[in-house]
C-alpha cells in the first residue's frame, strides 16, 4: 500500500513486519525515531510477541541482541556514529558467534569535531568485522533491504548491517510501499537457529581458540561472506517475484552499457548522481552510474564486468582513510586491476556537506578530460586549509605546537577562520 510517511518510520514498520523477537535499544541520532516507532507498537499490542528492551549503551544494546539471538531470538537492533564505536568489541563478537542479528546503522560522521550529520564513516570503520553491509539509495530501498536482512542472515547464519543515511533518509518523507503482513510472511519464513543456547544442556560458544586453529576461523568467515554473493542476488530475485520490486541485489548500473565513464557510489547520493548524469547525457557524454548496494561481501566480479567497457572510473565516498585516501575506491581498484582504465577517487558529504549537482557536473567534466587528481576533495575550501598549514609550520618554528594546532582545528569547526 503506498503512504508518505518518515524513513525511520518506514523502516520501523518493515522491521515490525519480519516479527522480530527481541529489539534492544539504545537512542543515538539520526537512528532514534526507528527503535522509538519500534517501542510504540510493542506497548501497543501492534507487534507482538516481542521484548522491547531498553538499555545503557550501545555497547549493552548489542550485547543484549547476542545474548537473545543466542538463545533462539530474531533479534534486532540499530546505532550510528560513535554508537557503533562504543559496541565495536560485540560488533566481532556477533559476526565471530555467526549470529542473524539485524541491525540499522544510520550513517552518522565520526567526531571530534561533533557532527550530527551524515557520512560513511561509521560503517566504513566496521567494514572487516564480519557483518554483511547492505546500503540504501532510498527510503524504499532501506525498506526492502531490512526485510531481506532477515532472510539472508538466517540463511547465512551471519549477522548484516542495513546502512541507510542519516538525516538524508531517516528523517526524509517519500512515498513508499509498504508491504502487508500477509506478503512478509510468505516471503520471510519463522527463525529457525542453527544454534541454541539451552540452560537444560549448556554449552559453551565463542570460548578460547589458540594459535592452531584460528586462522581456519577466520577463513570460514570469509567463505560465509563469499556464500552471500551468490545469496543477496538470489534472495532479491525472489523479493522482486514477491513484491514487484527490484530492489537489493550486489550492485545497481544506470546507463552503463556504452558508458565512457563510469561513477559509483553508495547511498543516497546516487540520486543526485544520475540526476547530473541525465544532464550530461544531453550533452552528449557517454556516462553511467554504478551504485554498490553489497559493499560487504564485495561485488567484485559484478563490478569488474560492469565496468569492463569504461575508459575511466570515478568514485564519489563519503568517507576516506586518513593518511592514505580513498576506501570504497581502493577495494574498486582491487575489482578492475590490470586494466589501464584510471580510477579517480573524489572525497565528498563528509559531515553532511551538501553534494550538489553542479559540483559534480564539474567534476565529471574534469574527468572526462583526465584532468582529475587520483584524489579529489569535492569543494575543499582550499584558502582554509592553506591558512591554517601556514599557522602550523610557523609554530612549529616557534613555539607548542600542539596547543596552537588545536585552537586552529577548533576555529576552523567554528567557521571563523
Amino acid at each position: 500500500m503506498l503512504e508518505q510517511c518518515e524513513g525511520s518510520h518506514a523502516v520501523a514498520r518493515a522491521v515490525a513486519l519480519s516479527r522480530p523477537e527481541v529489539i534492544c535499544a539504545y537512542p543515538i541520532s539520526p537512528q532514534t525515531h526507528i527503535v522509538e516507532g519500534l517501542g510504540e507498537m510493542v506497548k501497543s499490542g501492534e507487534l507482538k510477541p516481542c521484548e522491547f528492551i531498553n538499555v545503557e549503551s550501545e555497547f549493552a544494546a548489542l550485547s543484549v541482541a547476542i545474548g537473545s539471538s543466542a538463545a533462539g531470538a530474531r533479534s534486532y537492533t540499530a546505532t550510528a556514529s560513535q554508537g557503533l564505536l562504543f559496541m565495536a568489541e560485540a560488533v566481532y563478537n556477533a559476526s565471530g558467534l555467526g549470529l542473524p542479528i539485524v541491525m540499522t546503522v544510520a550513517n552518522r560522521a565520526i567526531g571530534a569535531p561533533i557532527n550530527i550529520w551524515n557520512d560513511h564513516t561509521d560503517s566504513m570503520s566496521m567494514r572487516d568485522a564480519g557483518w554483511l553491509q547492505l546500503f540504501a539509495e532510498t527510503n524504499q530501498e532501506a525498506l526492502d533491504l531490512h526485510i531481506q536482512a532477515f532472510k539472508i542472515a538466517e540463511e547465512l547464519s551471519l549477522p548484516v548491517m542495513v546502512c541507510m543515511d542519516g538525516f538524508i533518509l531517516t528523517h526524509a518523507y517519500e512515498r513508499v510501499d509498504m508491504p502487508s503482513q500477509e506478503q512478509v510472511d510468505k516471503f520471510l519464513p519463522p527463525y529457525e537457529p542453527r544454534q541454541v543456547l539451552d540452560p537444560n544442556d549448556p554449552v559453551t560458544i565463542g570460548a578460547m581458540v589458540g594459535p592452531e586453529a584460528f586462522t581456519e576461523v577466520r577463513y570460514l568467515a570469509h567463505a560465509k561472506q563469499m556464500q552471500a554473493l551468490d545469496l543477496i542476488p538470489q534472495i532479491a530475485t525472489e523479493f522482486k517475484a514477491q513484491f514487484g520490486r527490484d530492489s537489493g541485489g550486489l550492485i545497481k548500473t544506470y546507463l552503463t552499457e556504452d558508458a565512457d565513464t563510469i561513477v559509483i557510489a553508495l547511498g543516497s547520493v546516487l540520486g543526485t548522481i544520475k540526476d547530473t548524469v541525465d544532464g550530461l547525457r544531453a550533452l552528449g557524454h557517454k556516462v553511467g552510474v554504478l551504485g554498490i548496494t553489497s559493499y560487504r561481501p564485495f561485488p567484485i566480479s559484478a563490478i569488474r564486468d560492469a565496468t569492463v567497457r569504461a575508459e575511466r572510473i570515478v568514485v564519489i565516498e563519503k568517507c576516506f582513510a586518513v593518511g592514505i585516501g580513498g576506501i570504497v575506491s581502493r577495494d574498486v581498484r582491487s575489482a578492475v586491476r590490470n586494466r589501464p582504465q584510471p580510477v579517480y577517487t573524489v572525497v565528498a558529504g563528509l559531515g553532511g556537506r551538501a553534494i550538489t549537482q553542479d559540483s559534480v557536473h564539474k567534476l565529471l567534466l574534469q574527468s572526462f578530460a583526465d584532468k582529475l587528481d587520483l584524489l579529489t576533495f569535492l569543494d575543499l575550501d582550499w584558502d582554509i586549509v592553506n591558512r591554517v598549514l601556514e599557522r602550523e609550520k610557523v609554530k612549529r618554528r616557534s613555539g607548542p605546537v600542539a596547543e596552537g594546532v588545536l585552537r586552529d582545528i577548533g576555529t576552523v569547526a567554528a567557521g571563523s577562520v
